[in-house]
């Protein structure tokens, strides 16, 4: 690889690492107001999340870089006072997910852009489960302007001197 696509590779996985660093916190306010009926759902995409995380980290240390560390706390894109909306919430961290994951697909090649494509297609079908239908190109809409029905920028990496990073 030319130095700037791996430029462009780190900044896609610390901004993969940063997103998945939000879904965990996210996946702990949904756990913390799902019904009784998808808890074994929340676990098992907090653990899911926390595994591709745990994996992002040591590829950035491998790459001899410092990994972006979670923040202490993150804005919620909207109040989750109950189990629908926390519902909705699990379906947009699965969107913001997979839109940084697509990034990835984008800034990568050979192996590393096959585990992203994985991680892309897990986030869009996790997206599907929760929100019980899907979208043409998990990831991509809010790039493009197209409305889905869900608020919010993109999850990105902790900009320094922001003290609640968007989830």
């Amino acid at each position: 690889m030319k130095r700037a696509d791996e430029q462009q590779a780190l900044r896609a996985l610390q901004a993969a690492l940063a997103a998945e660093h939000a879904a965990v916190y996210g996946y702990g306010v949904v756990g913390g107001r799902i019904t009784e009926a998808r808890r074994t759902e929340v676990r098992a995409a907090y653990d899911a999340h926390r595994a591709r995380r745990d994996a992002l980290a040591r590829e950035v240390r491998g790459l001899g870089t410092e990994p972006v560390a979670a923040s202490a706390a993150y804005a919620l894109p909207f109040t989750v006072p109950d189990s629908p909306t926390a519902v909705r919430l699990a379906a947009e961290l699965e969107d913001r997910v997979a839109g940084v994951y697509s990034d990835l697909v984008r800034a990568t090649t050979g192996a590393r852009r096959r585990e992203a494509a994985g991680a892309l297609r897990e986030a869009a079908v996790r997206a599907v489960r929760w929100r019980g239908g899907s979208v043409a190109f998990p990831g991509l809409a809010e790039r493009t302007g197209t409305d889905t029905g869900e608020a919010g920028p993109s999850v990105s990496p902790p900009v320094p001197g922001t003290a609640r990073p968007t989830v």
